[in-house]
């Protein structure tokens, strides 16, 4: 009698992840509890992913923590936000280190706390040197406004004569942008059911697969980051070509 065959190993996850966490305001009303618990489980949620980014062989995972126009929330939301980013920053980033986990932080941070900046510039410090896994949270994040920052430059650059316009082209564009040695998500994620980007990502998502999921984001864990792996493995990524 023949041995039964073996299951088909699993493909590899993307390499890149990036997810718009979004459900915490909800999860918590749904509770009937303040803003702020909702933003607290989905503390839990973001270390419960990161976790499983790095068991499941996850290169780069991009998480979208604070826009550019979350600024328009009310004051005591905002300021709960960077009490939580505080609070992670310190907790967390022994644990990052020791697990080889490199932080990246994009962003705008001219308008942030300066111990907020100040923490961020000590993790991407400490963990610059590790290879294993890297960590990106955007705060203050805009993408309409990290392609205008772009542009801008490119415009002094040219003007300033170290820039030969004729030479500019998306290579050029991109090394301009905050991701710029941060290669392109292969899946975008958004929890809640919402389904949109929101300002997020606009230049680096030209071709990533987008998976909308229902769950709302402090629910969020292995079992739907692995549900939305599986659906980007259905997924036929053509890049503008035909298919098979």
């Amino acid at each position: 009698m023949q041995p039964a065959p073996s299951p088909a190993a699993k493909p590899p996850p993307p390499a890149h992840i990036a997810i718009i966490m979004d459900g915490n305001g909800r999860w918590a009303t749904r509770r009937g509890l303040p803003r702020v618990a909702g933003h607290r489980a989905g503390a839990d949620a973001v270390r419960r992913t990161v976790t499983a980014c790095g068991d499941l062989g996850v290169r780069f995972l991009t998480l979208y923590a604070f826009s550019s126009e979350n600024w328009k929330r009310p004051a005591s939301e905002v300021s709960d936000l960077f009490g939580l980013l505080r609070l992670y920053l310190r907790r967390e980033l022994a644990e990052l280190h020791s697990n080889g986990i490199r932080l990246r932080v994009i962003g705008d941070r001219t308008r942030l706390p300066a111990d907020v900046v100040e923490l961020i510039a000590d993790g991407e410090r400490v963990t610059a040197g590790n290879s294993r896994f890297t960590l990106v949270i955007a705060i203050n994040y805009g993408g309409q406004a990290e392609i205008v920052s772009a542009a801008r430059r490119i415009a002094e650059a040219v003007k300033a004569g170290t820039l030969d316009p004729s030479s500019i082209d998306e290579a050029v564009f991109e090394s301009y942008l905050d991701t710029t040695d941060i290669p392109h998500p292969d899946l975008l994620v958004r929890t809640s059911g919402e389904q949109r980007l929101s300002n997020f990502l606009l230049w680096q998502t030209a071709y990533t697969e987008l998976v909308f999921t229902p769950t709302l984001w402090p629910d969020f864990g292995r079992e739907a980051l692995e549900e939305a792996i599986d659906e980007y493995h259905r997924r036929d990524r053509r890049y503008g070509a035909v298919g098979a």
